[in-house]
């Protein structure tokens, strides 16, 4: 089968196929396309094969584009491989010549599942994915179902968090490239698990970003995110930048047998057309759905505590399946952490804690003074099920973009860590862990880049440090984020998992997996199923779920928390000393207790 290069490039005069060195013509088409035939031209050149990774399967070709006899030969922007990084030339990938070996999977819907959120990069001592197949097992032990993977789309440099990302349908080489992508979805889905994976739809890396020497991919309004120029969603030639975005989604979808995505920072994504792109995303993978036989799953990340993102498409919603939920986490780390400062400060009131647990979001219309305006819209908790709503108390960003990285294991006793681990397991929403979180990790996730370019890193380094300095944070423990060390010092100490206060939370986070999966009432989706009665000058909360009860004391010294009525045994109790009366339940200090219903 002939293989056609083609590429938008709809403002050059002329592009050309470079192969083995030799520039090779390409045709104008219709729309900026241009077109040329891979295979003849590396006949021609006689150079710039290489030997397919899968026995039988065509020779790879590498290549690249000259844009108007630029000196420069560019990566394709769609390249699917880049085995010299984004800088090289790309490497033809046929993915389907794998043979997977998940023919059974069906999927499996969110809702009752448990998430785990992973960075390829730091998860193992190797930080590849096939070193990741080997800790899968570990995932299936404490009960996860879906493993959320960080962005491991190519960026420029060995190591990254993976959101510097500059060409979207390569698989990062240094975690194995594409093929190691194919083999860890498929040894996730024969363990059970789910993929989901997070992808960067609202900017492009600083280095090694070329797309803007093909296209308009970025506007010219002169418009800018946090992050840089914006993705070009709805000026002049928007129409192909779109579709660049849409079969980016399907690829991983259909091409990789991913579950899910997890949407970046959609609120970052600026776009006024009258259907919005996360609108158009979840059209196209409902239409996919059906063919590919399972459920698939979009899961947005936003700051606009705004439920049109999961209202459905027929009731003027965009339709996405969930999105995460940054207030579930603000109330809980508030409240056992005690910190104010920067976007915490309304946070950490038991009262706090009870309107999320029943209400979705804290603020939703109410004054946010981090803002200081009014924030959010509030959730239609009859017609919306709690499960649409991903709840954590630690995830990569809430870590990472702390001055030194530190988890809560750095900052709590292990009770308090253990509250934490009751109410993302117990709650009403979709619980997600962070890598590690099981154990108490005690290696910090600080923010680390690899950038080649000095002066990128230099900026890098810079900004971070502006950035904490507002937070209020000493720029003198910051680390360095160009520093390998920084890079190092983030990979999980599995070690350390086996013994100690470390071992106890890896019973006590398996415990509360199985206890989710035997109990109906905490995968309950009804809001109205849950009450939530609390004292804040106490500092204890008590949570109905239809039936089963969830006894949390904040405070240092023991409580008495007054019963409504008759409950059942203890199922588990993060602290012993639990008394269970007729009208009360004396808990110890900074405990959580988890009660069955009366009569069991």
């Amino acid at each position: 089968m002939t293989r056609t290069a083609r590429v938008w490039a709809p403002r050059a005069s002329k592009v050309q196929l470079v192969v083995g060195g030799t520039d090779h013509p390409m045709d104008a088409q219709d729309g900026g396309w241009w077109t040329a035939d891979l295979d003849a031209a590396a006949g021609t050149a006689g150079a710039g094969l290489v030997t397919a990774d899968i026995p039988g399967a065509a020779d790879d070709i590498e290549y690249g584009f000259r844009i108007d006899d630029d000196p420069a030969v560019l990566p394709d922007p769609r390249s699917r491989r880049q085995p010299a990084g984004v800088e090289g030339l790309t490497r033809t990938f046929d993915a389907s010549a794998y043979a997977w070996g998940d023919g059974g999977w069906t999927g499996r819907p969110l809702g009752g599942g448990l998430i785990y959120e992973m960075h390829v990069g730091t998860f193992t001592p190797d930080g590849t994915l096939d070193s990741a197949i080997e800790r899968l097992d570990h995932l299936v032990s404490i009960g996860v179902d879906m493993v959320e993977l960080l962005p491991v789309n190519a960026f420029n440099g060995s190591h990254n968090w993976g959101y510097d990302g500059v060409l979207w349908f390569a698989v990062q080489e240094t975690y194995g490239g594409p093929r190691a992508y194919q083999r860890f979805v498929d040894a996730c889905h024969q363990r059970g698990i789910a993929v989901i994976q997070d992808v960067v739809y609202n900017h492009l890396g600083a280095g090694g970003n070329y797309l803007p020497r093909f296209g308009p991919y970025l506007t010219d309004s002169g418009a800018k995110s946090t992050w840089g120029d914006i993705i070009n969603l709805d000026g002049p030639d928007s129409g192909e930048v779109r579709r660049y975005i849409l079969d980016n989604v399907l690829m991983w979808l259909r091409d990789y047998h991913v579950d899910g995505l997890r949407l970046d920072a959609v609120h970052a994504l600026a776009d006024s057309q009258a259907k919005h792109l996360l609108e158009e995303i979840s059209i196209e993978v409902d239409a996919l759905a059906p063919h590919v036989r399972r459920p698939l799953t979009l899961i947005a990340e936003s700051d606009l505590n705004d439920p049109k993102l999961i209202a459905p498409r027929e009731a003027g919603g965009y339709g996405l399946t969930a999105q995460w939920n940054d207030d579930f986490h603000h109330v809980v780390h508030v409240a056992l952490t005690g910190e104010k400062d920067g976007y915490y400060a309304d946070f950490g009131s038991m009262s706090a804690i009870a309107k999320v647990i029943t209400k979705a979001f804290f603020h939703d219309g109410t004054f946010s003074s981090f803002r200081g305006r009014d924030h959010g819209r509030p959730v239609d908790t009859l017609s919306t099920p709690s499960w649409r709503f991903v709840g954590y108390a630690q995830d990569h960003d809430q870590i990472g973009n702390r001055a030194i990285g530190d988890r809560l294991t750095a900052h709590l006793s292990r009770e308090e860590l253990a509250i934490a681990a009751v109410l993302v397991l117990t709650g009403p929403f979709t619980p997600m862990l962070f890598m590690g979180e099981e154990w108490a990790a005690s290696t910090p996730w600080a923010f680390f880049t690899s950038h080649p370019d000095p002066d990128l890193g230099e900026a890098t380094r810079k900004g971070r440090l502006e950035e904490f300095a507002r937070m209020g944070w000493d720029p003198n423990v910051v680390p360095d984020p160009q520093a390998e060390s920084t890079f190092l010092d983030a990979k999980l100490n599995w070690d350390e998992a086996g013994s100690g206060v470390h071992a106890e939370m890896l019973a006590l986070y398996t415990d509360l997996a199985r206890i989710r999966r035997e109990r109906a009432e905490l995968t309950d989706p009804r809001f109205d199923n849950n009450e939530v009665s609390f004292d804040d000058d106490e500092r204890w909360l008590l949570v109905d779920r239809s039936g089963v009860r969830i006894a949390v004391n904040f405070a240092g010294e023991q409580r008495r928390i007054p019963l409504d009525g008759a409950v059942g045994s203890v199922l588990l109790a993060t602290v012993p000393g639990v008394d269970v009366g007729t009208d009360a339940l004396t808990v110890p200090a900074h405990s959580a207790t988890i009660l069955a219903p009366a009569g069991e």
